[in-house]
């Protein structure tokens, strides 16, 4: 090692320099074992060692006590690095030792993204987590930006003197949290890895000679080099977790815009709407009208709508109004006492009691007495109601979800329907498309009752072939998804090779391509033959008079007569008998 004081042997202070760097301790000397010209007498200074009191260093020895700080801290951070690899295992011991070694009282290391442009804290020293969301600078953008982007180190002397607006978001907390008057510097140096710039290390300090300042940047800029190829690694840890969580965003959002309830099969836009619908009224205990053709699935919205609300674990008690004969609609839904009626030999508990904690699904609402019609507005204002010849009033906790296939509007014009009713039940309406209306979804649907059918009955089907798509495509399904259903159920039973032909489905979807019934005829001939076949048959009720049989048909003699010439009728031939020609 080369002497301190270049005299080939090292003096007192440059051995306390040794001792200091290699973490050694310090041996003060007995009196009289001093050389000549050394003091015996501890030396007071701030840099202590453990077991040592270190000489008073000025001037020149001042600036080797400095360097061997800087050593000491530069063994450190080498160190850490070599007991782990990651940014985040080092970068805190790092800053601390950053912090007691040159005076900083916020330390944070900041790397980019390269595909947001966004540079955040990765770690930081003596800020609040609040403060480390709040940090977000971008590329080019503020000193933090502009470090980043020209790959240069960058000394604001006195922050309170600064434009604020290029300083990061923390920096007019520093002032105010450092309980002595002064200046405060801010010292900012790139991370670079080979020729790219991935973030920045930075810190706030007391101002102090400019000399010094521009001493710690030096020493940031080295321990920046020392930990880039660990930022590196962060950044690109970094950089994947935030496209997973981007990733992950965007899953959430398409779970959202394709939300499908299990028990329910389509992804046409029709039944896209009626999906997102059914997502945010399921959680609440809204009353649900569910509208729609009969056949659509109107019950299945209701199991849907049940089984994702809070009520999933409690009854779902399903009524078809519409089968309920009148006498006894008002028991069955509010149940009776005994003898309340005759055979009512016992007391009876009604749908509405059974449903308690759960949800009642009202189907044909609009068939409903209007008597009923009152005791169920009762409910659906007070949750409560007496049973039929009872006297007690009793409550109930139900979610209501009504269904029907009838213009209730219509309805209340007819006053067959409640005004008050309708708009307490209408709250949030749910319309289920008509077959028809979604096509796209005929053939997921032929294929879910295939399945079904097929594992029921024991007969593998494979396929439906060309033509029978053709069919099913080209219908108009008046009896929608449950008409659909009985004819897959039909052509399962009839299929003999695992294939769903043409044949195999009702004559009503059969077309007549695939029947040979085309029409051989052009369109002026088959009118010709039908105006002749009314002509004739008009004659033969009027016995052959013109005059009559022109006026049974609104038309002129003269042009009856014009008909009867060109299609070669001989009136006469009428006029005798009531035959046909």
């Amino acid at each position: 090692m080369t002497p301190i004081n270049g005299t080939g042997s090292f003096s007192r202070k440059g051995q306390f320099l040794e001792h200091a760097l290699l973490g050694l301790p310090w041996k003060m000397k007995k009196p009289g074992e001093e050389k000549d010209g050394e003091s015996d007498e501890p030396m007071g200074c701030d840099y202590q060692t453990k077991g040592i009191v270190a000489p008073d260093l000025s001037g020149e020895a001042g600036r080797m006590c400095r360097v061997v700080e800087e050593l000491r801290l530069l063994l450190n951070i080498s160190r850490s690095l070599q007991d782990g690899p990651g940014l985040q295992e080092i970068v805190r011991p790092v800053l601390r030792q950053m912090a007691e070694s040159l005076g900083l009282y916020r330390g944070t290391v900041r790397l980019l993204n390269r595909e947001t442009g966004e540079i955040l804290i990765d770690e930081g020293f003596g800020l609040s987590d609040a403060e480390v969301a709040s940090e977000r600078s971008r590329l080019g953008e503020g000193v933090i930006g502009q470090v980043v982007k020209t790959g240069k180190p960058v000394i604001v002397p006195d922050i309170e003197r600064a434009d604020q607006s290029i300083l990061p978001a923390c920096s007019g907390f520093v002032g105010q949290s450092l309980q002595r008057p002064g200046a405060v510097a801010f010292l900012c140096v790139p991370i670079i890895h080979g020729s790219e710039v991935m973030g920045t290390l930075s810190g706030y300090r007391r101002c102090g000679e400019p000399h010094a300042l521009e001493t710690d940047l030096r020493l940031l800029v080295v321990i920046a080099q020392l930990v880039a190829q660990a930022a590196r690694l962060r950044q690109t840890a970094f950089e994947n977790l935030d496209a997973l969580r981007r990733e992950n965003e965007r899953l959430q959002e398409q779970i959202r815009k394709y939300f499908k309830p299990d028990n329910m099969v389509g992804n046409s836009r029709a039944m896209q709407i009626v999906y997102n619908s059914i997502e945010p009224v399921a959680a609440s205990n809204t009353t649900v009208l569910i509208r729609g053709e009969s056949g659509v699935g109107k019950e299945l919205v209701a199991h849907a709508i049940h089984m994702r609300s809070s009520r999933a674990m409690k009854p779902l008690v399903k009524v078809n109004c519409a089968a309920l004969p009148e006498t006894i609609v008002e028991s069955e839904l509010f149940g009776h006492e005994r003898g309340a009626f005759t055979g009512a030999i016992a007391m009876r508990k009604g749908r509405f009691e059974l449903a308690h904690g759960g949800t009642i699904f009202l189907d044909e609402i609009g068939e409903l007495p209007l008597s009923v019609q009152a005791k169920l507005l009762r409910i659906l204002q007070e949750r409560e109601f007496e049973r039929v010849g009872g006297t007690s009033t009793l409550r109930c906790d139900v979610r209501v979800i009504a269904a029907t296939n009838r213009s209730l509007e219509d309805y209340m014009q007819a006053e067959k329907f409640r005004l008050d009713l309708y708009y307490r039940l209408n709250v949030f309406p749910i319309y289920v498309p008509a077959l028809r209306e979604r096509k796209a979804d005929i053939l997921a649907l032929a294929d879910f009752f295939i399945e079904k059918y097929s594992e029921a009955n024991g007969k593998p089907v494979l396929r439906i072939s060309t033509p029978a798509i053709d069919m099913m495509m080209s219908y108009h399904w008046p009896g929608n998804v449950r008409e659909l259903e009985n004819c897959i159920e039909r052509a399962v039973l009839l299929s003999t090779d695992g294939v769903i032909h043409g044949y195999h489905l009702p004559a009503s979807l059969q077309t007549a391509e695939a029947t040979a019934t085309e029409p051989k005829s052009t369109l002026e001939t088959a009118l010709n033959a039908f105006e002749r076949e009314m002509i004739v048959e008009e004659l033969k009720v009027t016995r052959g008079n013109l005059a009559q049989a022109a006026r049974q048909l609104g038309l002129t003699e003269r042009i009856m007569g014009l008909r009867v010439k060109k299609f070669g009728i001989q009136p006469g031939l009428f006029r005798s008998r009531g035959t046909e020609d």
